[in-house]
């Protein structure tokens, strides 16, 4: 699971599929809110605030 902005995106689903040998889900974290789990709030590459979870 990768949280991620923007400009990293594309870095994290390579990642996911590097190490899972399959596509991964991407989710808009402005338009889904878990009821359970609170995202980080910023990129896990860089400060910018995160946008999209890769799963």
């Amino acid at each position: 699971m990768h949280v991620v902005c923007k400009d990293h995106v594309e870095i994290a689903i390579d990642e996911f599929v590097d190490e899972y040998e399959e596509a991964p889900d991407v989710v808009d974290l402005q338009k889904t809110h878990f009821a359970n789990w609170e995202p980080p709030s910023h990129c896990e590459h860089c400060m910018e605030l995160a946008r999209f979870l890769v799963v």
